[in-house]
């Protein structure tokens, strides 16, 4: 009877932003907004969450479909601070729906959580000791919330706005904070998670809700000069126990940048000398190091992210990594400017020797997101192993070469004086001649320009000739 009552009492209309973004008309009673495409909703695109199917119809209806979706998340790849978040709330119900409106929220935030091992405690009975709980540490940072209302019934003395059966969207869009976002992370102690989350206030029924994470990425460029700068270490160390000694194991390794990106190849060059009596193994990996800050506690979490491994070498030998690769499997960005969470990752390169403890080299590493655009990985690893100046480079050719020089300039005053005699005056046949005018021919004494040599193919004295002349 109660629910015939409710049926024959009229249904009351509401307003809001959200209703004429949707369509919503303002003069019926039920409220009919027009269809619209999603998962179950044919044609939708982009990510959706979908909550399942609400209370049924004696609490006035029933919602087959609640769905958030946004629009071009998978063509982003994330989100960065001032971008615009658009979207859309699909609502799928099989009968008439009261409500009392429908509102959005958006929130970010960075959270981390441990508790403290106060220690050992007798166990009830005295048949045996447990760990203690310490104190709890908590810290939590916020980066983003925000709010707003897709439908809201505003009239006071009312019952509120029914939804009629049938498909329904509303539209929202909002712009992330222009100030620096931190990536999205979960780590062991901590996360840091962005959220979008769409809320169905419902009068006579507990609110139904569906929310979907948000990527949420700060980017790093590694071209940057500090992060293309190379990194090198060395260390020894000697083998043995007390006085007997077996000799020390060298190590010395480099890397050409500091800043990499995901699934980048690190070429490794290393020196490995063992003048031990001992057969070592040399190895390399990359570690992220989680860092988490609260309540003026540190808790630091270490776990090995990529190997790869060498040769062995025998007592008195040596090794040589000439660019041994160790390629960077699909991991979170390195995290630098969040207050209570750090992400952090080095390269190490170590010696596992047997009966001792290992020699390790560690360089850092930060993992960004735009890749290097300068020379390319095999290139710059040729330069790195050979240590060539390659600055030559950055002289160029003339556009015109230039014409070789005359040799009459190459050759010097001094040494033409040598090689030319002085010649007797010229006669005056008219005068001293009664005969046919004599020929007079000069031999020809210097020969083409040499091809050019650093050293003097001719090193001694070169004969000098008398000249010659021919009488016709």
């Amino acid at each position: 009877m109660a629910r015939r009552a409710a049926e024959r009492r009229p249904m009351r209309r509401g307003t809001g932003a959200g209703l004429s973004a949707a369509g919503a008309g303002r003069d019926g009673r039920v409220l009919k907004l027009p269809s619209t495409a999603t998962a179950g909703f044919p044609g939708s695109r982009g990510a959706m969450a979908a909550a399942g199917p609400g209370p049924g119809p004696g609490a006035g209806g029933k919602v087959k479909t609640l769905a958030l979706v946004l629009q071009d998340e998978a063509r982003r790849g994330g989100y960065c601070s001032g971008d615009t978040v658009s979207g859309q709330v699909l609502l799928e119900l099989a009968g008439p729906l009261p409500l009392r409106g429908l509102r959005l929220e958006a929130t970010g935030r960075a959270r981390v959580a441990w508790s403290e091992a106060a220690g050992t405690v007798s166990a009830a009975g005295g048949c045996g000791a447990e760990a203690a709980a310490g104190p709890r540490r908590e810290a939590e940072v916020r980066y983003l919330d925000v709010r707003q209302s897709l439908l809201r019934h505003t009239a006071e003395g009312e019952e509120g706005l029914v939804l009629s059966d049938g498909r329904h969207a509303f539209p929202f869009s909002f712009q992330l904070p222009q100030e620096p976002l931190v990536t999205s992370f979960t780590g062991k102690y901590g996360s840091i998670q962005y959220y979008v989350k769409a809320v169905l206030e419902r009068p006579a029924a507990p609110d139904q809700s569906v929310q979907t994470e948000l990527q949420v990425i700060s980017h790093i460029d590694v071209n940057s000069p500090a992060l293309l700068t190379p990194v090198l270490r060395s260390q020894e160390k000697m083998v043995g126990c007390w006085f007997f000694t077996s000799g020390p194991v060298s190590l010395s390794a480099k890397i050409e940048r500091k800043g990499y990106c995901n699934g980048e190849a690190i070429p490794i060059y290393a020196e490995i000398e063992n003048c031990s009596s001992r057969l070592i193994v040399p190895k390399a990996a990359i570690f992220q190091t989680q860092t988490y800050l609260a309540s003026g506690k540190t808790k630091t979490f270490r776990q090995m992210v990529a190997n790869v491994r060498g040769n062995h070498i025998a007592s008195g030998s040596t090794d040589t990594w000439n660019g041994k690769t160790l390629k960077i499997p699909p991991v979170s960005p390195s995290i630098l400017d969040c207050c209570i969470i750090r992400v952090e990752y080095s390269l190490a390169v170590y010696i596992h020797i047997p009966g001792a403890k290992k020699l390790m080299i560690e360089m850092p590493l930060v993992i960004g997101t735009i890749p290097c655009i300068g020379f390319s990985s095999r290139n710059s690893s040729i330069t790195s192993q050979f240590s060539m100046d390659m600055s030559w480079l950055a002289l160029t050719l003339p556009e015109h070469p230039e014409a070789p020089p005359n040799y009459a300039d190459v050759v010097s005053e001094e040494e033409f004086s040598r090689h030319v005699t002085a010649y007797p005056p010229p006669i005056d046949c008219e005068e001293q001649l009664c005969c046919p005018v004599f020929a007079y021919i000069q031999e020809f004494r210097f020969q083409p320009p040499p091809l050019y040599s650093e050293v003097d193919p001719h090193p001694t004295d070169v004969e000098e000739f008398q000249p010659v002349s021919l009488m016709l």
